[in-house]
């Protein structure tokens, strides 16, 4: 169970996104907040596991808070509540869980109560957070959820479990960035190590299967696959 802040220097917007929130019983305490000041007394007095901010407030605007509350020795979460989309590349900058827009779809709302509360059962790792558009709307996704990328151009296009996100980055790029935890293994794909389930050699020809899912393996990477699982429990058949 979590204890969160609702801060939004509109009452209305307090108060419904408090009832959302009140409705799922992995809510414990929700604490109301018309003010970045608000928010940080109330941080002082109570047991805080997460802040669901506005981001356009005065004096101290929902980003503005998220920066302070970051420098903490324990900082809550933080899920950003807008109706502005633009602010979702420096909501990923500062490592919120989720950017939910207005007006906040239950459904939405219950998907960030479960990212927060595996924060609170797992404190010691916060997960990396992808910056996605989807059908025009902007989200963030957990690196983790990905199981394979996809080049497409110019773009590469992130496969999840029930889903999948083109984002306007290279797969060379990617492959620079997420060396760790991610494999090179075709000149179109890129894969989760952790999401292999065994690596199949057939006819001359190597594939890998990621959750029922099987995808090429160039000659040229096949050596450096082995040697990336040598250690692991994926073995060739």
């Amino acid at each position: 169970m979590i204890n969160v802040v609702v801060v939004d220097d509109e009452a209305p917007a307090v108060e419904e996104l408090a009832y959302l929130l009140s409705q799922d019983r992995r809510v414990g305490r929700i604490h109301r907040a018309m003010s970045g000041a608000e928010a940080l007394r109330a941080l002082e007095e109570f047991p805080v596991d997460a802040l669901f901010l506005d981001i356009h407030m005065p004096a101290l605007s929902g980003l503005d808070l998220a920066r302070a509350v970051s420098r903490f020795t324990r900082p809550p979460a933080v899920v950003f509540v807008t109706a502005d989309e633009a602010q979702a590349l420096e909501a990923f900058d500062l490592a919120a869980v989720d950017y939910l827009l207005k007006p906040v779809r239950p459904e939405r709302l219950a998907e960030s109560v479960r990212r927060l509360c595996e924060l609170v059962e797992e404190p010691s790792e916060k997960p990396e957070l992808v910056t996605v558009d989807q059908g025009g709307t902007t989200r963030l996704i957990r690196r983790d959820e990905i199981r394979y990328i996809q080049a497409q151009g110019d773009y590469a296009r992130l496969h999840t479990g029930g889903a999948s996100y083109l984002i306007r980055v290279p797969l060379n790029d990617l492959e620079r960035q997420w060396a760790s935890g991610f494999v090179r293994i075709h000149r179109s794909y890129l894969v989760a190590m952790d999401r292999i389930d065994r690596v199949r050699l057939q006819g001359g020809k190597a594939s890998v299967v990621v959750e029922g899912t099987e995808l090429p393996v160039s000659r040229r990477a096949l050596p450096q696959l082995r040697g990336r699982l040598d250690a692991s429990r994926v073995r060739p058949l």
